[in-house]
């Protein structure tokens, strides 16, 4: 009895220990505690206590303030520490909407790996510096951009027309002509894709050269081109803040990713949904045959170098990018993340996707080609070749697109192929619209020159032949690309009633005859030492053949 009395009462002196101990460590040991008794501010050293930041209308509330002691509201502090001093002037003050809205991690810990989430599978880690715009994708969700290509070429001719001469984007330019208030003649533009501008700046402008006497208006503005004038509304729309991330989307706008991937309510089937991957728990991912940190910045780095050795069995094929170009994709992909924010703190270009799903790329010929098309097609359209996936086809060739109609194409965009990878672009939720495929077809005749279909005074259908005849043929010459059913195989689809429906006699009995460039299709009227040469009424029994296959 004694025994277990002077047990009870040994354990009880331990847990008060471990009490007093903890509350110690608590109290007195904390890193934050020790950074803080090291800050001074101009009045001398600084109380020590918890500090945190809280927004209620954002829902937010962090704590991080209690080791970046230089954000705390009112706060200016004089020491030189690495965590302690003012943030860098952003749009947002971070004393006012708190750290982790933009940087992420886990606002409530006071411990520094928790706070920051260098914990193994810990949700929601702090974004690294490289890619700390990633978070603005949050709310700033710019529609219309362009490729990164038409991106660039629009951002290039604000600088080379000396646009920031006179204005200021995102704290650059507005100081190299006299006269404005602080050297600044005309207004701060970087919010104008928010804002607005007004539409008649040039003739505005142009007036204001014309009728100067002298001076810099006199001396400094000069006409402008439409080419030009064109790229400057391109930019001037892209001006949302974020720079970083408005690239970043274009770059993901430059390599057709959305033609399997889906964000938000558009996109294709075949891969991932991507809406909302930038919030992905890393505990949820395989990190088996990734090398470095298992995190989700690193997995999305190695994916876009490797995606098969990342997810077994992706169909994704290695796109040979480089590091400059993964980087803009991992921040994109952080980017895609939501936070539940009353409307009132939504830009107007958030609220039109989430409300009404509007298209988040420019809505040009060359944009939603990249978008869409060029993982497949090729940046140039003249097809695309990866290991263990079936070629996919020149679209641009001039012997194609001599033959193929603006509807042909059209149709084809519209309706798709079924059973194969090219979607009915036009009758998916939310598609593309007709007006978009008709741009998106004038930018494919684009890319190959120009080419216009050449007149056909025949009808569609006015091939004659034995279509038993033609059943044998295809069997013995075609099958072996385009399947025993000519379903497709490394070689298009062809029992297609969509393509069937579209497509000309004079198209099939060209396209078997004189095959297609850039493709493996070689012309069956040609000699050839591997296989027999097909008559001209050969070639239309096998068209007869194909026909009875639509009408099954």
């Amino acid at each position: 009895m004694n025994k277990n009395k002077y047990l009870l009462l040994f354990a009880s002196i331990g847990v008060l220990l471990l009490l007093v101990v903890a509350a110690v460590s608590e109290n007195f040991f904390k890193e934050w505690q020790g950074i803080q008794k090291a800050a001074k501010n101009q009045e001398g050293a600084i109380d020590v206590r918890l500090r945190q930041i809280v927004n209620p209308n954002l829902k937010v509330t962090d704590r991080c303030v209690s080791c970046h002691v230089g954000m705390a509201p009112g706060e200016q502090i004089t020491s030189n520490l690495t965590v302690a001093g003012a943030h860098k002037p952003v749009y947002h003050s971070p004393t006012e909407m708190g750290c982790t809205i933009c940087h992420g991690g886990q606002g409530l810990a006071t411990e520094k790996n928790a706070a920051h989430g260098n914990v193994e599978f810990w949700p929601e880690p702090m974004l690294p510096a490289k890619y700390a715009y990633a978070s603005c994708g949050t709310c700033h969700t710019p529609l219309n951009v362009p490729n990164l290509k038409t991106y660039e070429a629009a951002k290039n001719t604000f600088e080379r027309l000396d646009c920031y001469a006179c204005h200021r984007v995102e704290g650059r330019g507005g100081t190299l002509r006299v006269g404005g208030v602080g050297g600044m003649e005309g207004p701060d533009l970087s919010g104008v894709g928010i804002k607005g501008y007004n539409a008649e700046w040039y003739a505005l402008h142009l007036q204001k050269s014309q009728q100067a006497v002298d001076g810099d208006w006199k001396t400094s503005f000069k006409e402008v081109s439409d080419a030009d004038r064109e790229n400057l509304k391109i930019y001037l729309g892209t001006l949302m803040g974020a720079s970083k991330l408005i690239e970043a989307k274009a770059q993901f706008n430059s390599v057709g990713c959305t033609g399997c991937h889906k964000v938000g309510s558009f996109g294709g089937d075949a891969g991932v949904d991507l809406s909302r991957i930038g919030e992905r728990d890393p505990g949820q991912l395989n990190f088996t045959k990734v090398h470095g940190e298992r995190t989700l910045t690193n997995w999305h780095e190695q994916h876009f170098k490797s995606p098969s050795s990342t997810v077994a069995g992706s169909l994704m094929p290695a796109l040979g990018l480089t590091d400059d170009q993964i980087d803009l994709l991992t921040m994109y992909m952080l980017s895609l993340r939501r936070r539940s924010l009353p409307d009132l703190y939504l830009p107007k270009d958030r609220i039109r996707a989430m409300r009404f799903g509007e298209h988040e790329f420019a809505l040009n010929g060359a944009t939603i080609y990249s978008t869409i098309c060029s993982s497949c097609h090729g940046v140039d359209g003249k097809g695309n070749r990866f290991a263990g996936i079936p070629p996919y086809p020149s679209i641009v060739s001039s012997d194609f697109l001599s033959l193929a109609s603006d509807d042909f194409l059209f149709q084809t965009i519209n309706k798709g192929r079924p059973g194969r990878p090219m979607l009915a672009w036009g009758e998916r939720e939310n598609g593309l619209k007709p007006d978009e495929i008709k741009a998106l077809v004038a930018y494919i005749r684009q890319l190959g020159g120009n080419v216009q279909q050449q007149p056909d005074p025949l009808p569609q259908i006015w091939a004659t032949g034995d279509v038993n005849t033609g059943a044998r043929l295809f069997a013995s010459n075609c099958s072996g690309c385009h399947g025993k059913n000519a379903e497709g195989a490394d070689g298009p689809g062809l029992n297609n009633k969509v393509f069937l429906s579209s497509v000309t006699d004079t198209f099939l009995v060209t396209t078997i005859g004189n095959g297609r460039t850039g493709t493996v299709m070689q012309g069956f009227l040609n000699p050839s030492p591997t296989r027999r040469e097909l008559t001209k009424a050969e070639i239309e029994s096998v068209v007869v053949y194909l026909r009875s296959l639509g009408n099954k």
